[in-house]
């Protein structure tokens, strides 16, 4: 039986575990953090998503946990709206938004009776053979696996060690996110509201445990920026929109006291490759497409493919990891060259962008028209029948 490390308990880790164990390999996970993560923008399952999920069971509770949210709602500084899409008019029978938090939990759930989960640890070093790979860790004492992938993200250690530093890999796509949960009663069935000032978006985003406040920004790439430092990301976020009006001083104060903060730069990983030896990458840590990707639906799909095709080879992976590779990339490539559109569609740069998004959303009902016309006469034989 060949035993395999994962690093990373987000959304494809514990989708990949649950899958390679039904193919009878022997999992393992690591992840850095205590407990799966119980932050992050809300996301959503789409597609072929939709299918693994349903195959995992896990569909009905990702239901459960849905957001809510109508459509998105743009409005002005006293809270009028002035545009507005209605996202439910695209999304296909079993489609689900929810918080990213929950989906994690939800598949960490799924899974954890098929793998064994090392929490609080992380990978220390990688020295791999022909046969194999002698792996150290922080916490745990050294193992020795058949495969080592790589889930744990944007700021991947599995990439670092396997790839070499992030320079040159991971490329800053001129814009910093941020989300917090607000708390409070839920309130579902409401639409996202989000007002825009130039090269900024502040929103209140519905969730079945309270409300989520969002902040996007345009800023170039912040000098000594660390991911996991929340005492500098609370002093960017508070400059960056001391001056914008809206609710944003009541969220900005929510933000100098939550111990709930997620903030990063929006990213893409282009990598050439994303295997080398017995070791490769899968969601963010092998091709973040950041904010606007449908990366979780990805990482999803991605797990799934990657351990139909470990089953398929078992004693050949680097012949299973490029026809992962070769499969994969042609849904992320068209994402990760997407990204202008979805960034001038959501933060426009200038006031004239602003107005134009608004006025744009009024064609929105014909768009949405086309668009399940176009999905429906035009549905690829990747959806259901490839994840039976």
């Amino acid at each position: 039986m060949s035993t395999v490390l994962i690093s990373g308990a987000g959304i494809g880790g514990p989708t990949l575990a649950y899958w390679l164990a039904r193919h009878g390999f022997n999992v393992t996970v690591v992840e850095h953090a205590e407990t799966p993560r119980s932050s992050g923008n809300p996301v959503d399952v789409r597609g072929r998503a939709v299918h693994v999920a349903e195959r995992m069971g896990a569909l009905p509770r990702l239901h459960e946990a849905a957001t809510g949210s109508t459509g998105l709602s743009f409005v002005n500084a006293t809270g009028k709206r002035v545009g507005r899409m209605d996202m439910r008019a695209i999304q296909q029978p079993g489609e689900v938004e929810l918080p990213r938090g929950d989906l994690a939990s939800i598949l960490y759930d799924t899974s954890r009776a098929h793998a064994e989960y090392l929490f609080d640890d992380s990978i220390a070093t990688l020295d791999q053979d022909d046969h194999g790979i002698e792996v150290t860790f922080v916490n745990a004492a050294p193992r020795r696996f058949d495969l080592v992938i790589g889930a744990d993200g944007l700021h991947s250690i599995t990439r670092r060690l396997a790839f070499g530093t992030e320079s040159g890999l991971v490329r800053h796509m001129g814009l910093y996110v941020a989300t917090t949960p607000l708390g409070g009663p839920p309130k579902p069935g409401r639409d996202v509201l989000m007002h825009n000032t130039p090269g900024k978006a502040i929103a209140v985003h519905p969730a079945p445990s309270g409300d989520l406040a969002f902040f996007l920004h345009r800023s170039p790439a912040e000098p000594d920026f660390d991911h996991r430092d929340t005492a500098q990301h609370k002093r960017l976020l508070t400059s960056a929109f001391a001056d914008v009006s809206w609710r944003a001083p009541e969220l900005l104060a929510h933000v100098r006291t939550t111990d709930d903060l997620y903030f990063d730069s929006v990213s893409q990983v282009r990598l050439p490759r994303w295997s080398t030896g017995r070791v490769t990458l899968l969601g963010d840590a092998a091709s973040c497409v950041s904010l606007f990707g449908d990366g979780s639906t990805l990482a999803m799909i991605g797990a799934f493919t990657l351990a139909e095709e470990l089953a398929a080879s078992p004693n050949d992976p680097q012949a299973a990891f490029r026809r992962y590779e070769s499969a994969h990339r042609l849904l992320v490539d068209p994402k990760q060259r997407a990204i202008e559109q979805a960034s001038a569609l959501i933060v426009p740069a200038t006031r004239l962008g602003i107005r134009a998004r608004n006025l744009a959303t009024r064609l929105w009902p014909a768009v949405a028209a086309a668009t399940q016309l176009r999905r429906t006469f035009s549905k690829p034989r990747d959806m259901a029948d490839q994840v039976r």
